[in-house]
Formats: C-alpha cells, structure tokens, sequence
C-alpha cells in the first residue's frame, strides 16, 4: 500500500478573478466487500488513505475559514465507490435531522460532485444528509442547470457522535460515465451545509464571481483500472387501478367504474461505459402530481411543466430552449422540443348524432419510448429519442350499435441532439434535429412536422465573458385545409388587415420557417473592494413568420424580433445588515418581420438577502409602447395602453420550523384603462423533523376597460371585430403534506381547489385599433343598438329593427379540484412501491356568476361526486 501524499496549493485572490490552483486527492483501491456501510468510517479499508479538509467558506462569507470544518476520504473496489465524511460540530444536538422525500435536501448535508467525463462543464452530484436522505442531480453547463430528476441507484448511511456527524456513501461505478481510460483523472468537490448557521463551505475554493463551477473543481488522482462492466438495469413493473364516478344514466360508457391492470417495463442498458439506452415499454404514470389550475383569455397557450420520469430523466441534453435570456420574456418559454406534446389529449373529437354518446381517450397512449445518451471521451454528446404513441379512436355508441371514429393518428417523434466541446469546454458546437411523422387519416393535423439548427458558446478571460447563439428552421407538410389553418391559427395570423408583409395562400401545402438568438455578456470577472461585481447580457431573438414548432415543441407566437438587456450589480460578501444584495436593471423592444414596432419596457429591480436570513424585493416596470398582433385574433394588430406594474415579495427565513412567503404583483393602465393584481401567501408548517405541511392562498384579477377580444363577424361588407370590458378573477388553495416514516418510506399530499371567473359587458366593436387615443379605437354599442335575449345579444347596427348579427354572452365561472395521495416506498435500492388516491372534479358552477368568489368556489368544488382514482404500481429493478 502506498501512503498517500496531499498537495496544498496556495490560492489566489478571490477578488483577482485569476485562476485558482486546483487542489489534489490521491484514492487508492481497497478489497472487495472492505465497507460496511453504517456511517462509523471504523472499517480497516478507511486505513489506506489519509484524510482531506481545510474547506473554505463560500456563503456567507467566501473565502474565508467556515465556522466548523469537515474532511473526507475516498477509496475504491472493483463496483462501487466509497466516499467517507467526517463533519465537525461543536454542538451536536444543534444539527439539524430533518427528513424529506428524495431531491429535497433537508437539514445537514455534505455532497460531492464528479466531473467523471473530467470535460469540465458536467458532473453527477451526490448529496446526503445527516438525517440519510439523498439528493442527486446532473450538472451541466458548467453548473448553471442542475437536474434533480436524475435519480441513480446508490447508498449510504449516517449517525451523530459527540464530534459531530459521519457517513459513508457508495457509488456504482455503473451509475457513472467514463471514458476508457487506464489511470483516469477526474474533477469533483465536496461542499457542506450547515444548516442552522446557513453556511456552505467547499474543499475546492471556487470564489462567487469565477466564470463556472465544474471548469473549477479539484482533481481525483489514483484510480486505475476501474470496471469495464456495462450498466444493465431492468424494472419491470405491474400497475392495478380502479376508476370510480357518478354514473351516467343512459350512458353505457359512465357505468360508474373501470378496472385494468398493466404491466410495462423500463429499463437501462449501457451501450459502453459513458454511452446509455433508456427505455419504456407501455409506460404508466399514474404515480405522477396532477397540473394545477389554468385558464387563460390572450389566447395564448398555457405551459405545463413535464413530471412524468422517463422525460424528466437526464433531460438536460434535449431541452434546447431558443432564447434563456437573463432580462426573461414570453419568447423564453419558446422551445424546439417539448416533451408534453407526446401522450397528450388527443386532437379530435367526435361529431355525434342525437341520442349519441361517447368514450373518447382522456391521453394518447406511449407505446413505447427509448433515449440514447452520453458524453465520449473525445468530448462529443449525443442524445436521440424516439416515441411512438397509439392510434385512438373515440367509441361510439347508440341504442347498443357501436362504432369509431380516429381522434388521434398513429403517430412518431424524433429528436436528435450532439454537442461537441473544444478548447477544454470553453467552445461548445452544437446540432438538433427533431420530426414528427403521423399516418394519414386526420386532416387538421400536419402530416409531418421537421425543426433543426445549430448553436454555439464561447467563454473567454477565464469564462467572465460569453457569446452565445443558434439559428434553427421549420417545415411543417400536410394538406391545403391543414396548412390554411395553421396560417390563420393564433400563432401566426397572416390575415391581419394591416400586415402588409403576409399574405394567406389557400394553396400551399408546407410552410418553412426560421429562428435563433445571439447573446452576449459578462458572467464573471474581478470584485471591487466591497465584494461586489458587475454582470450584463444583450442580444436578440426571433421568429420568423412561417416558424412552426407546437407538433413536437412550444411556440407562442411567431412573427417577431426581440431585443433585450439586462445589467446587473451584486455584492457577494456580507455588509450591514445584508449576506448579499444586487441590482438590476433590463429593457425590452419588438417589432414584427414588417418593421413596426410593437413594444417597449423599461425595468430596474433590488433584491436583498439580510443577515436573519429573511428576503426582500421590489420592482418596477414601465411599459411606453404595446401593439399586440394577437389580441383581436385576426383582425388587426391592436395598440394597448401603455402603463407601470410593480412587484414587491418577502420571504421569512425558510429554515425556520414556522415560515411564510408574501407576493404581490400591481399594474396600472394610463387612462384609466387596465388594472392588474396578483398576491400570494406562502405558509410552511414542520412540526417535527419528519413532517412538513405548507399552504399557498394566491388570488389574481385583471380589469380591461374595453380591449377583451369576444367575437368576430362581418356587416355590410365590413369586418367586425367585437371587444368589450372584462373583469376576470380567479383563486387557488394548494396545500401539501409530506411525512417521512424512513428516508425511503414518505406519504405525500397535494390538493387544490381553483375558480377562475370571466364576466364581460360594455360590448362594441373595434374601429381604429392603432390610433394613439384610447377611446378612438372602439365604438361602444349603445342601448338602441345591442338587445340580451336569453344570453344571446342581438346587434342592429343600422337602426332599421332587424339583426344585423348576433352573439352568445361570453360570461363564464371555472371550478376544478385536483388531488393525489401518494405513499411510496423505495423497498430496496432502485425498487418502489407506489399507493395512489387520485381525485378530481370539474362542477357544473358555469352560470355561479354572482357568488363571491371563494364562496362559489368552496359552494360548488364538492357538490358533484369526484371522480376517484385507486392505484398501485409495483417496480422491481434488476442491476447488474
């Protein structure tokens, strides 16, 4: 055995942005089976290496010695990893035991990040804590995105003595990518959080203003020859679930119940040591939290966040989002590939005859899924998926006859992602490619759907300074009925009387499209005195009119360029009364492919991070210009008021066993015109370290004086856009449970009712959508020309006593509750048994118009029996 030899650099200046000297450990491999893992580092193979320490704090107070130091060994067999953590307290019934459900990081923790590919913009993150819950994440962009939803198979144990707490982890090394190399040298860190002081020290000294995390991490010497086994992983599982609901009368499909039972399997196969296949064979994700309450009346679409796991898994690679700007902006939410669109609600719906009734398939079913993904040690990443979802059919029946008909076509998508990193990850080049290909049958759907492009980084002066950018098309194929809708449809509009730059083609058969983004600014760099540093970002987006992305991706609107910056000042080292405190302060403008331009923002916002660890912040927008292409639907671009909205929030020390959050958002329209408001209240209860319970009351409103759009018709040969006031108001309650009985035994709750209420009045109809004075943009309807008839309004514009045209009363009230009871249990590693209690009820509360808003919500939400959801789903994961 070799005794091992510690290099201990001096360090540069965390205020010189110089490169930091990287720190050395030297592991050594150890017998098999040399680890007993159970926390008390008492086992002789822990004899063979020394230990590692000095950390140094990085929050508060970077750069400087922590408050309790802590120190770490590593050693290795032929399968695992072993890490051992010695974390020093003075007090140790101070240290916090809290537990929660996996990727919560609760209480006391240390973790340690591996740069295994030693490419030094990736690495896989290993967090326990002292209460033995894990957290894992994958890091990439150099630390800027870390994915909790990576969850690798893996173990370890803790327990507290009077030096203070001690653990062991071990690692497969099947859970980790590497190249093939026979002495590998790899990068990592160890940081420590210490919980009731909110203090986070690291072994490798990183300052806050470097350019990057991974690119600076420490070194791994001494292993050698690690296993050449591929990862093999197989869970076959089985799901029970019984539906039950009101029965129908009349109905042969609502009967009151459903049965089924499924079996699925997932799995992972190593390719070679850094290249995996993941795949799923008739996947269920019934384990999976239901979406909360949204409505919308711009017209836009509403984004759900992904929670089902095989897409949420290691989805770094394939998320390619075409802007990310730092200022933020509605085009930031624009993505090539948006993994919701697979298994959703099918597109169709049946037409149906008197006496009628039908079964139509609440999602598409996946009947199989499979990613290929990894880094080579050459520095190329690769990512391809591909998903192929059922032919469904709506079941049809009358009087006992049954027939179908196809409300969703067999259909196949396709992503495919490499990215390639030069100069030691300071250059990334990269490519996309994605499709969507359906079988005839469905008119109103694209035949085929195609987007790609291609992107680039480039950091500089020890990556405090970046440019960024990439460039994508689209082509979406289908009939002429298809492609004239996808024309005319809300995201592109072309028949808007005033744009003079597009034109509608009933006869085209594809539409080709383009995008991108160039971003350039300064991320890193030299602290002044105080500790503080200046950052900024500018650059530009946009979205050509014919860019088409919603088959396989999320794409709000088109037909738009956007300029954006946004500047920064923070101060990263504790002074006053403050830990940190920044600045900022963003612009935004816009204008259409036909050169007008559509807006113009002004914002400056502060935020401060107190010594009692409780947060303020404030923030001001001023808004000079806004012509929307969308708000009328069609009929014309519109100018809006302009005005001022104003954001203030305060969070308590989250720490805390009692702590709340406050939010509120206040917009004005000049004139009298707009009113906007949005509060919200945040409450989290943990009376003991096992439990937690938190409550979230938000309630929003928004008031237009005359702009909502309602209708769209046409008189004496002129078009007639109808508008008219709204006042729209909605509430939610979101309350959540989570009980740990054992670190891998958790009971989780979430519930929420929500109402949101549209009332309209004050109809007329647009006559000089872009005329600088509010009121000269619409024609009021007025008593003698706007008649309600049992909700219908009849308009007679000429005053002759006949309709002139007609429309149903938009006025509605929306109330929904959604529940899930989830017990899961991870019986063995990689293993897990769920128990589910879904809930779910949309009453009939259409017409509830006059009720007080939360009176209405919490008289009707459970008038109408729920629809109730049993399920058990049973894994077993084989790993070799």
């Amino acid at each position: 055995m070799i005794t091992l030899v510690f290099l201990m650099p001096t360090r540069t200046s965390a205020q010189s942005n110089q490169p930091i000297e990287k720190r050395q450990y030297h592991t050594l491999a150890i017998e098999k089976s040399g680890i007993t893992l159970d926390g008390k580092l008492d086992d002789p193979a822990w004899d063979n290496v020394e230990w590692s320490g000095e950390f140094i704090e990085r929050e508060p107070d970077q750069g400087t010695p922590p408050s309790l130091q802590s120190k770490f060994k590593i050693v290795y067999d032929d399968k695992f990893l072993y890490v051992g953590y010695r974390c020093y307290d003075s007090a140790p019934d101070s240290i916090i035991r809290r537990m929660s459900r996996r990727d919560q990081f609760p209480g006391d923790w240390i973790e340690i990040n591996i740069d295994s590919y030693h490419d030094l913009r990736t690495a896989f993150s290993f967090t326990f804590s002292v209460s033995g819950v894990r957290g894992d994440e994958y890091i990439t962009n150099n630390g800027n995105n870390w994915d909790d939803s990576w969850n690798p198979v893996w173990d370890g144990a803790s327990q507290v003595d009077k030096e203070g707490w001690t653990a062991e982890i071990k690692i497969p090394f099947s859970q980790l990518r590497y190249g093939s190399q026979t002495e590998p040298v790899w990068g990592f860190q160890v940081q420590r959080r210490i919980f009731r002081k909110e203090e986070r020290s690291t072994w490798q000294n990183i300052p806050q203003n470097a350019g990057g995390w991974v690119s600076e991490f420490g070194e791994l010497h001494g292993l050698r020859n690690l296993p050449n086994n591929k990862q093999i992983e197989l869970a076959p599982y089985v799901v029970a679930k019984t539906d039950h609901y009101e029965k129908e009368a009349g109905n042969p499909f609502l009967d009151g119940s459903n049965n089924k039972l499924t079996v699925g399997i997932d799995g992972k196969v190593g390719i070679t040591r850094d290249l995996i296949l993941d795949f799923t064979i008739n996947p269920d994700f019934g384990q999976v939290e239901a979406d909360p309450g949204a409505v919308r009346l711009d017209g836009y679409q509403v984004f759900f966040q992904e929670r089902r796991p095989f897409f949420v898994e290691s989805r770094n690679l394939f998320d390619y989002q075409l802007t990310g700007s730092e200022a933020g902006g509605d085009y930031d939410s624009d993505l090539l590939f948006y993994s919701r669109r697979i298994g959703g609600a099918p597109h169709g719906s049946p037409n149906l005859k008197n006496g009628e009734f039908a079964f139509t398939p609440q999602n598409t079913s996946i009947l199989g899924a499979a990613k290929f993904s990894g880094k080579t040690s050459k520095g190329l990443s690769i990512g391809i998926l591909e998903t192929v979802t059922q032919r469904e059919h709506a079941q049809i029946d009358l009087n006992g006859e049954r027939r179908k008909e196809l409300v969703e076509p067999l259909t196949n998508f396709f992503l495919g992602r490499l990215m390639k990193d030069y100069n030691k990850g300071n250059t990334i080049i990269g490519g996309v490619f994605s499709a969507v290909n359906r079988e005839p049958g469905m008119d109103l759907l694209h035949r085929a759907a195609y987007s790609g492009g291609f992107d680039f980084q480039h950091y500089w002066k020890n990556r405090a300074w970046f440019i960024r950018g990439n460039a994508i098309f689209s082509q979406v194929q289908g009939t002429k009925e298809t492609i004239l809708n996808t024309q005319t449809t809300f995201g592109h509009l072309f028949q808007r009387t005033n744009a003079t730059h597009l034109e509608v083609d009933s006869n085209r058969t594809a539409l080709t499209g383009t995008g991108g983004t160039l971003r350039f600014g300064k991320i890193g760099g030299k602290q002044n005195k105080h500790g503080g540093i200046f950052k900024f970002e500018t650059g530009a987006t946009w979205r050509s009119p014919e860019l088409e992305l919603n088959d396989a991706g999320f794409l709000q609107t088109a037909d738009e360029i956007n300029h954006f910056t946004w500047a920064g000042y923070q101060i990263q080292k504790p002074f006053s009364i403050f830990r940190n405190a920044r600045i900022n302060y963003n612009h935004w403008a816009r204008w259409d492919f036909g050169g007008r331009h559509l807006y113009t923002a002004y914002n400056t916002n502060i935020h401060g991070w107190f010594k009692n660890n409780w947060r303020l912040g404030s923030g001001l927008t001023f808004n000079t210009l806004d012509i929307s292409n969308n708000a009328l639907r069609g009929g014309s671009s519109l100018r809006r008021p302009s005005g001022v909205g104003n954001f203030v929030y305060l969070n308590t020390d989250e720490r805390k066993k009692l702590n709340f959050g406050l939010n509120s958002f206040q917009g004005w329209g000049f004139g009298g015109t707009v009113r906007d408001q949005n509060m919200g209240i945040y409450a989290s209860f943990q009376p003991i370290n096992a439990m937690r319970v938190s409550i979230n009351p938000e309630y929003s409103r928004s008031w237009r004086k005359q702009d909502q759009f309602v209708d769209e018709t046409s008189f004496a040969g002129q078009q007639r856009t109808i508008v008219s006031e709204v006042d729209q108001q909605s509430f939610s309650l979101t309350a959540r449970l989570s009980y740990n009985i054992t670190p891998d035994l958790t009971i989780q709750y979430y519930g929420q009712p929500f109402i949101f209420r549209a009332k309209y009045q004050n109809y007329g109809y647009v006559t000089n959508p872009l005329h600088a004075q509010y009121d000269e943009r619409f024609h009021r309807y007025n008593g003698t020309e706007i008649k309600n008839e049992n909700d219908v309004f009849s308009i007679d514009e000429n005053g002759d006593g006949n309709t002139d045209y007609s429309f149903d009363k938009p006025d509605f009230n929306f109330i929904q509750f959604r529940s899930n009871l989830v017990i899961r249990w991870e019986y063995i590693p990689g293993s897990e048994l769920f128990l589910v209690w879904s809930q779910g009820s949309v009453p009939n509360a259409y017409s509830d118009l006059d009720t007080p808003l939360v009176k209405s919500l919490f008289s009707n939400v459970f008038d109408e029996k729920a629809r109730n959801v049993l399920l058990m789903k049973a894994t077993y994961r084989f790993l070799r």
